[in-house]
């Protein structure tokens, strides 16, 4: 185990072998099974660290490939890396940019040295390497970084995901050889839903001894039942005493599954994106704040809750800032939402010390499941 990171698991629920533990990083300790907010360009949007930091909040996201666009890994390392940059002091996760190379970039050309794509924003034509990618990453100076990868589509044939795989694990030990240890590194398990590829993936990974191992491929169109799928083929094959980090997932049905197969570790920009938009969670259901019928309701958002939002506003004033397209309505309903999810994973982590996980995700799964557009 790195001196950077360590995984300390605590309790195995045991209604269902999900994990409760401590991750040590050099920014502080966070309890897991944790849900990590989303901070595209070094900020997740519209809000503070301070604030973040009050709704329970650990280990936050940044971006490497829209951070080396803007404003640069190089001045993000002059100002002191990510931490200094943007006064946020405790753990950090950059991903590889992996998945906006082949989701935003334009006219990519994918090669064994790595992939040439065209800036999104200007047209500019930029390479990433699987050195390259790690040399940035450890100049944006995160606790907990990723290998470079290739994002395979779904649905993709046996053959073409073959191909994809042996790639990625020549990239992820090209990426290794250059790391410097200055950084946690994860591993990424590809494989799409192919159980030999997968297990085949996991196991070349663990040979090369990461810090910590991602699943990746998931969230990217699948079915639901095949997202599960991917997981469950692919934990078996990864340490137990090592984080397990499932990439690019944010509806509750999904971390709790997650949390129920045993991952410790999970992301999504949904939360502050669909409530930038009026979306917002609650304990009766979603709520639509432009609807007119909240126009004289001043009730807060939630009864239950006990974010800041909540304690202080009404849906009557949050449908008016949404309205009158007021920055102050992003703030409050970001807020809020981020809280409702990391309420419900800090009840996952008291139900599995208490083996009675099981329970927990069938019980919010009733009352916060598909149909209440979770």
């Amino acid at each position: 185990m790195s001196e950077n990171i360590k995984l300390e698991i605590k309790h195995i629920c045991k209604q269902t072998g999900a994990r409760y533990g401590l991750l040590h990083t050099k920014h502080g300790t966070v309890e897991v099974p944790i849900f990590m907010p989303v901070g595209t360009l070094a900020n997740v949007k519209t809000l503070t660290p301070e604030e973040l930091k009050e709704m329970g909040a650990g280990i936050i996201l940044a971006n490497t490939y829209h951070l080396t666009l803007r404003p640069g890994e190089d001045i993000v390392q002059k100002a002191g890396g990510l931490h200094k940059f943007m006064n946020y002091d405790g753990p950090i996760l950059t991903d590889s940019g992996g998945f906006q190379v082949f989701s935003l970039a334009k006219m990519r050309s994918i090669s064994e040295e790595g992939v040439k794509f065209r800036n999104h924003l200007n047209g500019d034509e930029l390479f990433f390497t699987p050195e390259n990618v790690i040399e940035i990453q450890e100049k944006l100076g995160a606790d907990i970084i990723m290998s470079f990868d290739e994002c395979v589509p779904y649905p993709a044939t046996h053959d073409y995901v073959k191909d994809s795989v042996e790639r990625t694990l020549r990239w992820a030990k090209r990426g290794k050889d250059v790391h410097k240890n200055e950084c946690a590194l994860f591993g990424i398990v590809q494989g799409g839903e192919f159980e030999d590829l997968r297990r085949h993936c996991a196991e070349e990974l663990v040979k090369m001894n990461f810090e910590g191992y991602s699943i990746g491929g998931t969230s990217i169109g699948e079915p639901k039942d095949v997202c599960f799928k991917m997981i469950d083929i692919s934990v078996p094959y990864l340490p137990k005493d090592k984080p397990r980090y499932l990439m690019g997932v944010g509806s509750l049905d999904y971390i709790l599954e997650g949390i129920a197969r045993g991952i410790d570790m999970f992301d999504c920009v949904l939360p502050t994106r669909i409530a930038r938009h009026g979306s917002l969670f609650s304990s009766t259901g979603r709520i639509n704040i432009r609807r007119a019928e909240y126009k004289d309701d001043f009730r807060p958002i939630d009864e239950n809750c006990d974010c800041y939002t909540c304690k202080n506003y009404t849906r009557a004033y949050l449908r008016h800032l949404y309205v009158a397209n007021e920055a102050l309505g992003q703030r409050l309903m970001s807020i809020h939402n981020l809280r409702f999810i990391l309420k419900i994973v800090e009840g996952a982590r008291i139900a599995i010390q208490e083996d009675r996980f099981g329970d927990y995700k069938d019980e919010i799964l009733r009352k916060f499941g598909d149909e209440r557009g979770f």
